[in-house]
């Protein structure tokens, strides 16, 4: 079985930065404290973002965010 390399320890700031360097708009933000970006290009991907100032994304929650917009581990490290 192939180890997965470890996700890089990131803010939510950090993690949108890096979605829209690969192309990602924020589309909405809430009230509260969580935004939400789509592809122009490709409505499939999609992430929705805590941002808690200071605060790492904890490591199942990027995950899941890498998933839904169709990002590598290692083309996110890439973005960053």
């Amino acid at each position: 079985m192939m180890m997965s390399p470890r996700l890089p320890r990131v803010t939510g700031k950090e993690v949108i930065a890096a979605l829209k360097r690969a192309g990602f708009v924020v589309v909405r933000e809430n009230s509260g404290s969580h935004k939400f970006l789509s592809h122009p290009e490709d409505a499939t991907r999609y992430a929705t973002v805590a941002v808690h100032s200071g605060k790492n994304i904890p490591v199942g929650t990027l995950n899941e965010i890498l998933r839904t917009a169709s990002l590598t581990p290692e083309e996110f490290r890439n973005l960053l």
